[in-house]
């Protein structure tokens, strides 16, 4: 049965970053890039609010009894999200104090689309 469990678990994960892009893309951002990974970390997604690159991490959670989907956003997994920014940042030579950017965080929780809840936290 867990390996049911961890089958499943990257189509849950794309289906909840596709679901944010497309909301984010509804709140006026442009989509540049999807699931970029380095050796220091993952960012889900990568989208630009007029001038400013904005970082996204994407949670999940089909039941809020052990918290909501922001609240598994804790200090350890923000720094390696923030280590995998600058990595991102300086790959393409860009200096993070001249160029505009932040990080938000798009927390999606419940079992169908229907049912679905999003919040959006911007500059975490």
């Amino acid at each position: 049965m867990q390996w049911i469990k961890q089958a499943l678990s990257p189509l849950i994960g794309r289906e909840a970053e596709n679901l944010a892009r497309t909301f984010l893309e509804q709140q006026g951002l442009i989509f540049i890039m999807q699931n970029y990974r380095c050796r220091t970390g993952e960012i889900d997604l990568i989208m630009q609010d007029t001038e400013e690159l904005v970082f996204v991490e994407v949670k999940f959670r089909s039941k809020n009894q052990y918290g909501s989907a922001i609240e598994f956003f804790h200090a350890s997994k923000k720094r390696k999200f923030e280590s995998a920014v600058m990595h991102y940042m300086q790959e393409r030579g860009f200096n993070p104090s001249v160029v505009p950017h932040r990080i938000d965080l798009v927390g999606i929780e419940g079992k169908s689309r229907q049912q679905q809840n999003i919040n959006w936290l911007k500059s975490v």
